[in-house]
């Protein structure tokens, strides 16, 4: 079952997936990078605008994806940052990843989002709509370390044309290290 924010599971237990989740596929360390951001995230989402949405089998959480604002200093358009996405390694290549993040567009773009950017896997985002961007279109807050990684979509009729302006992400993800 796929919930939005008002149904999300208790924060201890989205940030325990992400820690968990990320330590078993990147290693320890990385488990501790992204259980911290989440932890943090979560923790500012009310003031940020931070979105979340969690993905549930019965009552046991296994999966989540979080939203959050990232809009550009001269570009009109509300944009957000899909980042981070877990599935917990038990359920992995179930559809649950993807059916989560195709009903956050769906809600974001009922939101009057116009423009979904994440950094990750383009052989898994590419099934959701995300194309591979290039900085050129959307500049990112923080150097890329794998530029292959940054991917948008546009979540209206129009095309995803070039950001204008410096992009602004929320204080958690305000960190070189998550880039």
């Amino acid at each position: 079952m796929i919930h939005t924010e008002d149904q999300t599971p208790d924060a201890a237990q989205i940030t325990t997936l992400f820690a968990d989740t990320f330590a078993a596929s990147e290693g320890e360390t990385e488990g501790a990078l992204i259980g911290t951001l989440v932890k943090n995230l979560l923790r500012d989402r009310h003031s940020d605008g931070t979105r979340v949405f969690t993905a549930t089998d019965n009552t046991v959480l296994v999966g989540a994806v979080l939203f959050s604002p990232m809009p550009y200093t001269d570009d009109p358009r509300k944009v957000v940052l899909l980042s981070p996405m877990a599935v917990t390694t038990a359920r992995h290549c179930q559809g649950i990843g993807q059916a989560l993040i195709k009903h956050a567009l769906v809600s974001l773009r009922t939101k009057g989002v116009d423009v979904a950017l994440t950094y990750g896997d383009p052989a898994f985002y590419g099934k959701v709509g995300f194309q591979p961007i290039t900085e050129d279109i959307a500049p990112a807050p923080h150097p890329l370390s794998f530029p292959h990684g940054w991917m948008g979509q546009s979540l209206t009729d129009a095309p995803l044309t070039r950001m204008t302006g410096t992009p602004t992400c929320v204080t958690a993800l305000n960190d070189p290290q998550v880039w």
